[in-house]
């Protein structure tokens, strides 16, 4: 290196090249050929990009939004069945005093969120409602009355206001005995999103399943088609026709037009009815952005130009110095090369003795997890084993043989639900959905129950079951299924314990998914947040490990479905397993 900087040196002396000038045009010329190309190119490519993210974030609003209508939807579509079966409702009709049902159903209201609330008599006369005013009209012939006369399911309607928009309402009609009382209509208030969605697109609009709007933030659009509603508006001027005719140079052609301005258009499909949400958002901002950009492309090109400028005036100044400086330098550099390698190499032995200790302390770990596991997992058919044991002693002791094998016979149905567990323990680590069968919920519920009757019984709590009569299929595990019911009916046993009249509650149902609802009247989950971590407990120090609800989460979600949890407003917790349900026979074949 020290040779190549003498022999260098007497060049740095040497009068620049007659060339040197016509080398520097060229590079000039070259760089400013390549801004022109790269801004050229950089405008049609960021316009691609900016349109496709755009349309992206519009694509995302729109599965929020439609994911918040059908929430809503399904919140109020459970309402009927429940205000059906509703004993203070029913007692009214039957009797025909109605002095307190109004009540009723505004306090109703306020737990439930409803729009509002209606009680129809036979005739279909309101004989309550949340909105007094209503009290004494006649829908007799509005669909809702109609057609919940004729089903004996909750029938959904939409039906045209006069002041202009839709009305959505649940119905279902009230039987006592096999006779026809009358209707309850629960009305959805879907009109709030409009004032939501006004702040975050140029205009929104839900169509039904005919292609009509029923829901827009353009109140001009309701009842036309799409097509009709882009054509509902006033007249462009000239200014705007011009501005149509000479479109930006890099834009594509608009999806559509709204108020004279060219517009993206997207649609998400919300999953009730067939009705789908479509978006329209202007191209300004992508504009603006794009121009934002190609002005620092710009800026950046013309900084470097003036750079090359500098650097090649100052050229011949720093040669000189730059080569007495280089062999200096690469001394230097050499040597902290060396020294950085022996560093690395000590860090390199350093990290291998560290993954070996990190290796052992996971093994060991896990050996931790599982041995919990295993012990939270066995407690209970231990515990239901013991008690079995002691009643069939006391029923060999009262000379009652028979009796007392139904309890061997009940022990022995749990050393093998024992063992299936241990099985299943073992083979957590691989998720694996090859052994699923078509499983019918109720049995899983019953089998759940069984298990729990002992200490269900000494600590004389309440169980209030709402099951349906027809399957409730889902594929699954049924061992597994009832390992996680097993679980939350422990759980609400334990939050029970101390309260006077112990009462659980289990609701099952189906939909679009089975849906399983364990209540208990405690005192509630003070941590949401960290309830399905394992090892979290509130529980003293040996009642429990925290393993149990996160077993059974992990379970719910092997199986496709999800284990969540709330406070009831009266207080108490609530836990909610959702499954995907089987409806047809050829899911119960795919799934054999």
């Amino acid at each position: 290196m020290k040779t190549a900087a003498r022999s260098s040196a007497p060049a740095a002396d040497e009068p620049p090249r007659r060339g040197l000038p016509l080398l520097v045009r060229g590079a000039v010329v070259l760089l400013i050929a390549v801004a022109a190309a790269v801004v050229w190119v950089a405008n049609i490519w960021l316009t691609d990009r900016f349109t496709e993210s755009v349309r992206n974030r519009a694509e995302l609003r729109l599965v929020l939004y439609s994911g918040n209508v059908q929430s809503e939807l399904q919140r109020n579509s459970v309402v009927p069945l429940l205000l059906a079966r509703d004993p203070d409702l029913i007692n009214a009709l039957l009797q025909g005093a109605f002095m307190a049902t109004s009540q009723r159903l505004i306090s109703l209201q306020g737990e439930i969120g409803a729009a509002s609330l209606q009680l129809l008599d036979s005739d279909g006369r309101t004989v309550a409602a949340t909105d007094r005013t209503q009290i004494g009209a006649t829908h007799g012939n509005d669909a809702y009355f109609v057609e919940a006369r004729r089903s004996r399911d909750t029938v959904f309607s939409v039906s045209e206001r006069s002041a202009g928009g839709f009305e959505f309402a649940f119905s279902r009609a009230v039987y006592s005995g096999g006779r026809f009382l009358g209707v309850v209509v629960v009305e959805v208030d879907l009109m709030k999103f409009e004032r939501s969605w006004a702040g975050f697109a140029d205009a929104i609009a839900v169509t039904n399943s005919e292609g009509r709007i029923i829901l827009a933030t353009e109140p001009r659009w309701r009842g036309h088609n799409l097509d009709e509603a882009l054509a509902v508006q006033d007249a462009p001027t000239a200014i705007q026709r011009a501005l149509r005719v000479t479109a930006d140079w890099a834009q594509h052609s608009p999806d559509a037009w709204l108020r004279g301005e060219a517009v993206l258009q997207s649609e998400a499909r919300i999953p009730f009815r067939g009705w789908r949400l479509v978006s329209f958002t202007a191209y300004d901002s992508v504009r603006e952005r794009v121009n934002g950009v190609l002005a620092l492309v710009i800026m950046g090109f013309a900084m470097l130009l003036a750079l090359t400028f500098y650097l090649l005036s100052r050229r011949a100044r720093f040669q000189t110095a730059l080569f007495k400086r280089e062999s200096a330098e690469l001394r230097m550099l050499n040597a902290r090369l060396q020294r950085e390698i022996a560093e690395r190499e000590k860090v390199q032995k350093d990290l291998a003795v560290a993954e070996q200790t990190l290796v052992q302390s996971s093994k060991l770990a896990v050996l931790g997890e599982m041995s919990a596991a295993v012990s939270h997992e066995l407690n209970q058919p231990l515990a239901a084993m013991r008690t079995y044991l002691a009643g069939a002693k006391l029923l060999l002791q009262r000379r009652r043989p028979e009796e007392a094998l139904s309890s061997f016979q009940r022990i022995d149905d749990l050393i093998g639900r024992m063992s299936a567990i241990t099985q299943q323990l073992k083979s957590y680590a691989r998720k694996s959905g090859q052994d699923l069968v078509p499983v019918d919920l109720r049995d899983c519920v019953a089998g759940a129950l069984a298990m729990m009757e002992p200490q269900l019984r000494a600590r004389r709590v309440t169980i209030n079951r709402t099951i349906p009569r027809s399957p409730v299929m889902v594929k699954g595990d049924r061992l597994r299924l009832e390992q996680v019911i097993v679980n939350l009916l422990r759980n609400a046993l334990d939050a029970t314990h101390g309260v006077e009249h112990a009462e659980i509650g289990i609701l099952l149902s189906q939909g679009d998914t089975a849906t399983l609802m364990v209540r208990d009247n405690g005192h509630g989950i003070e941590e949401l947040d960290s309830l399905f971590e394992p090892f979290y407990t509130t529980k003293k120090p040996g009642d429990g490990v925290g393993l149990g609800l996160a077993i059974s989460s992990g379970i719910v979600s092997d199986l496709g479905g999800r284990l969540m949890a709330h406070n009831a407003p009266g207080g108490g917790a609530v836990f909610e397993v959702q499954l995907p349900i089987l409806s047809g026979a050829s899911d119960v074949e795919a799934a054999e």
